[in-house]
């Protein structure tokens, strides 16, 4: 019995707590924490054309700050590793070919927070990204090449602009986040039209937590 009234006593103290700090607004305060997810992306073409592909998926995380500028509006600032790219098929002379791209950036966007209530917080700004890997796969038939190029003497765009918007939903110290994005930059670094002339294109699905 005494066990029972103990147990009891815990569980109604941890619930009493995890209210407590449901219901504390924290709009107003500053925060940093850490969060990881993945990417689901793509890209399309900026010349408008047809060109098949898929998305792929990869990591997304990295840390942020919530910096309040009074109660509904904040600034927040994140530096994420992301991982990008797309994949296609076909077939080529009568071969079934395929081709992956992995892309591997330092994500980092700078956005304002809209805080209508303190469960829900709009995001929305740009985002400077820096290209540190590629990884592309080519398949023809039974043969495989796998390339890495970490751009010394290839003329790729390292540093990409791009806008996200998204929002996240705060539960005590963790938050469920959900974001869209678009690159505004060829990543051919001289603004050259050889196909694919692809910008990418993502879906960030993160799990955050306030430290």
């Amino acid at each position: 019995m005494k066990k029972s009234i103990i147990v009891f006593a815990l569980l109604t103290f941890f619930f009493s707590a995890g209210i407590q700090a449901q219901n504390s607004d924290t709009r107003e305060d500053f925060t940093i924490g850490v969060k990881g997810g993945l990417n689901i992306s793509n890209v399309w073409d900026s010349e408008g054309e047809d060109f098949e592909h898929d998305a792929r998926v990869g990591f997304a995380g990295g840390l942020f700050l919530g910096i309040p500028l009074g109660k509904y509006f904040g600034f927040q600032p994140e530096i994420l590793l992301s991982q990008k790219g797309f994949q296609a098929s076909g077939t080529l002379l009568g071969f079934p070919y395929s081709f992956t791209k992995t892309t591997s950036y330092i994500d980092v966007p700078l956005q304002l927070q809209i805080k209508p209530i303190e469960y829900v917080t709009f995001v929305v700004g740009p985002q400077y990204s820096y290209l540190i890997n590629e990884k592309n796969v080519y398949t023809l038939g039974e043969n495989s090449i796998e390339q890495e190029e970490e751009f010394e003497n290839d003329n790729i765009r390292k540093n990409i602009l791009g806008f996200v918007v998204g929002a996240d939903a705060n539960i005590s110290h963790f938050v469920l986040s959900g974001r869209v994005g678009w690159d505004f930059l060829n990543n051919n670094g001289d603004g050259s039209t050889t196909t694919p002339r692809y910008k990418n294109q993502w879906i960030q699905l993160t799990v955050g937590f306030k430290l």
